[in-house]
């Protein structure tokens, strides 16, 4: 047999090696545990994402990347159904309560993705918010670390390999084309300024220094104890795998995405494509978790946003301002006190100050928090390459081997877009108490199954995220009435999301209507607004989770707290919605009745 060390350096990460040592030990009639076989099922998966192993911290497969073929899905299809099957022979009467529900959550997940394959080409792989072109870049340098030699040249092989992969995403494309399912016309002109970007300067001496993969792999080997030969040759390699590969490739996909945005037929929610509306209808339900339908989602959007408004006219009060509630957004949208210099000590400021926020928020955990993530989160600005299109803020979890902290992005590519008075509200969101916190803290639960640590439902972790902006106004921390008009710009923007998104996909609403009714209801400009709706209208439903969860989140805490009375602990309710992992929201209320059953005794 084998030894440890040995495994350890063919590249084996230590999940596999516990998964083998459990595999060993069992004789081949022994029933395995049910834990065991929802750790086997996730690790079966996983091993077929060498990009989703390297998020983790693991170095198998370092120098491929995932298979987008047509043929690949085919197979994820067949492996779900052999892993359900399995699932379904699990005797449920012999599993504790914890295990009975992973079981649950694992066959339901499977089943809802079967279910989901007849909407296999809906939706656009490729748009200004996300896809394979920004995600190779993006991946190449926050994903994959180079630690020696090898991993050095397993970055070269994955930028050898980009042709292979595109070619899957442009025959994916096409079929979607010919299915009639093709983006909006917005999308093109920024996801094909997305791809020159990434590609600028290759083959171009002059240019090289400046392409952010270069500049990348030469920080990243800047780090070890090579040789000057050594590093020259591995720069060398680097650039002719970009000049003969990567950038004809890149090239490959523009061309395709221009021929694409000349057959667009405008700018339309997803009703315009075939059977637009059971899609979008499912979406809703995968997304909120819950059975809510188009037309409630949009009430309770309009219903929030009056409630809102009128809590503004309260800090309106406080401030004195003189004048309505569209002369206070247009007072916050254009006061130079509000936004730092669009330069590079603004934008410096900025990440400091947030940081900042964060620390502070951090040193007061105890109040409100029994368990606190082990994981640091770094504060950083979104690369060049992508800030012209990505979204204002978005989160990275740590690696689960410490060998990444988590990452909170912010997008300071135009300053004017970025507020001083949302900055804490922000700053809460993507960090600590909420998505830092709440990714962080299920991924370090190893009394659950990594299918659960590692998982999510958006509703859930969204709504947490809603939720940690809330939290700090119960502390007094926000720091001042603007900061507090912040959080409520914050609140009434994803309010709004529940009006525009139902607007746009099943109330057939345009472009145009979404964008005029972001800007008669919040203090964002003309120029955020556009962006966030374009965002909205290539992931349909996605922006109704946030208050649809938070809403959740805070009724069931008031629904314990009126329960137990003196018995109540906020941080035994944190600690609930915490440990448990990522869970769809019906289960989430379970937990907690089952909660406040067990603290009455």
């Amino acid at each position: 047999m084998l030894s440890l060390n040995t495994l350890v350096k063919r590249g084996l990460s230590l999940a596999a090696l516990a998964l083998l040592a459990f595999v060993a030990a069992c004789t081949p009639n022994e029933p395995k545990p049910a834990g065991e076989i929802f750790d086997e099922l996730f690790m079966e998966s996983l091993r077929e994402s060498p990009e989703y192993m390297a998020y983790l911290g693991m170095r198998e497969r370092y120098d491929e990347w995932n298979d987008y073929s047509q043929a690949s899905f085919d197979r994820s299809v067949a492996m779900s159904k052999d892993q359900l099957a399995r699932l379904r022979a699990i005797d449920a009467e012999g599993l504790d309560k914890s295990e009975a529900l992973s079981l649950t959550l694992y066959s339901q997940r499977l089943e809802n993705g079967l279910a989901d394959t007849q909407w296999r080409y809906h939706g656009y792989p490729v748009n200004q918010m996300f896809g394979v072109h920004s995600s190779i870049p993006s991946f190449l340098i926050n994903q994959h670390l180079i630690a020696n030699k090898a991993e050095a040249e397993a970055y070269i092989a994955r930028v050898r390999a980009v042709p292979e992969v595109l070619s899957h995403v442009i025959e994916d494309l096409n079929i979607r084309a010919d299915q009639g399912i093709i983006a909006p016309k917005f999308v093109f002109p920024h996801s094909i300024r997305d791809s020159q970007n990434i590609i600028a300067g290759i083959g171009d001496d002059a240019g090289a220094e400046q392409n952010p993969l270069v500049e990348d792999f030469k920080a990243k080997l800047d780090k070890l104890e090579l040789d000057d030969s050594l590093r020259a040759d591995l720069l060398a390699q680097l650039n002719q795998a970009l000049a003969e590969q990567f950038a004809p490739a890149y090239r490959e996909l523009i061309v395709t995405l221009q021929a694409l945005g000349e057959r667009s037929e405008g700018n339309f929610g997803v009703w315009s494509l075939p059977n637009g509306a059971a899609y979008y209808a499912n979406a809703l339900k995968r997304i909120t978790t819950t059975d809510m339908t188009p037309d409630q989602i949009h009430q309770l959007g309009l219903d929030e946003v009056a409630r809102i408004q009128d809590e503004m006219r309260g800090i309106m009060l406080q401030v004195g301002f003189e004048g309505d509630l569209q002369a206070f957004f247009e007072f916050m949208r254009s006061d130079p006190q509000f936004y730092l210099p669009d330069t590079d000590e603004g934008r410096q400021a900025y990440l400091d100050e947030a940081a900042r926020v964060i620390d502070e928020m951090e040193g007061r955990l105890d109040e409100l928090f029994y368990s606190k993530p082990k994981a640091r989160v770094m504060i950083k600005a979104v690369e060049a390459f992508r800030e012209k299109s990505a979204g204002r803020a978005f989160y990275q979890r740590p690696a689960e081997d410490g060998s990444r902290p988590g990452t909170y992005y912010a997008n300071l590519y135009r300053m004017q877009d970025m507020p001083t008075y949302d900055l804490e509200a922000l700053a809460y969101h993507e960090g600590i108490p909420g998505h830092h916190m709440q990714g962080t803290i299920s991924q370090e639960q190893q009394g659950l199954p990594m299918f659960r640590r590692h998982g999510g439902y958006t509703a859930y972790s969204e709504g947490w995220g809603l939720y940690s902006e809330y939290i700090p106004k119960e502390m007094g921390l926000y720091s001042n009435p603007y900061s507090d008009f912040g959080r409520l710009s914050m609140e009434i923007w994803r309010a709004c999301r529940l009006v525009v998104d139902t607007g746009l996909h099943h109330k057939r609403w345009t472009r145009e209507e979404a964008i005029d009714y972001l800007t008669a209801n919040t203090s964002s400009s003309v120029v955020a607004n556009t962006k966030a709706i374009e965002r909205y209208m290539i992931m349909p439903g996605q922006a109704t989770a946030y208050k649809v969860g938070m809403l959740k989140i805070l009724e069931l805490r008031e629904k314990a707290r009126t329960a137990l009375g003196d018995q109540f602990d906020i941080r035994g309710y944190h600690e609930l919605v915490l440990s448990s992992g990522a869970v769809p929201l019906n289960v989430l209320e379970t937990l907690v009745d089952d909660w406040v059953v067990e603290t009455q005794g």
